[in-house]
């Protein structure tokens, strides 16, 4: 027989297991949405139907929508360090910024949709006038440009953090032009010719 402690905390645990997965599913939600939709077009009913929960629920966990735009800059962050952990079980850093190109490319036709998650999400926060949002979005961005410059220090090569910003404005850009123009190959080019660009750089001699 379960003692009333017991019987508690077995009631607490499902509970608390459900709050935490409407909660995921409502930032994934968001990520998603406001990708898709922008922040302006964007309602919590939007994203409520996507995460398949209560609308009436979504101000439990969120109480406006920057806060949902936090929770979706956040999503983003938590794909980039996912990407980014997995490159980095690779033992060379070229092939891990190979690896980045290749998976840019391989959301070369939802970049032709609706273009990069993040840099349109920087660009629309950016023109709005209250808030620091915009620079939360800088934020995941800087982060994107330290892991490649440190890729780009370990092949030893000069200016690395410059060469990190070559990089990605090029994936910027393409992906900019990609949406504008409703082609994902595009993408495929560039990349391509992102990755001929890797090859050229030469890391400079070494003295034992």
């Amino acid at each position: 027989m379960l003692s009333i402690v017991g019987w508690v905390t077995d009631s607490v645990k499902p509970r608390a297991a459900r709050a935490a997965d409407k909660r995921r599913r409502l930032t994934a939600a968001a990520a998603q949405v406001l990708h898709e939709q922008g922040v302006e077009r964007t309602t919590l009913a939007d994203i409520a139907r996507v995460a398949d929960v209560p609308v009436g629920n979504v101000y439990y966990y969120f109480k406006t929508k920057d806060e949902l735009v936090q929770a979706a800059l956040s999503e983003h962050t938590a794909h980039l360090d996912e990407l980014t952990g997995r490159l980095d079980q690779l033992s060379d850093p070229l092939e891990r910024l190979k690896g980045l190109i290749e998976a840019w490319v391989g959301r070369r036709d939802i970049a032709a949709r609706y273009g990069c998650p993040t840099g349109t999400l920087a660009v629309e926060l950016d023109k709005r006038a209250d808030g620091t949002l915009d620079a939360e979005a800088g934020a995941v961005i800087r982060r994107l440009l330290d892991w490649a410059g440190h890729q780009f220090r370990a092949l030893d090569l000069p200016d690395p953090d410059d060469l990190a910003v070559t990089l990605v404005s090029a994936y910027q850009g393409m992906s900019l032009l990609a949406n504008a123009l409703r082609d994902p190959d595009i993408m495929t080019r560039q990349g391509t010719r992102l990755i001929h660009w890797l090859d050229s750089l030469k890391a400079p001699d070494r003295t034992p």
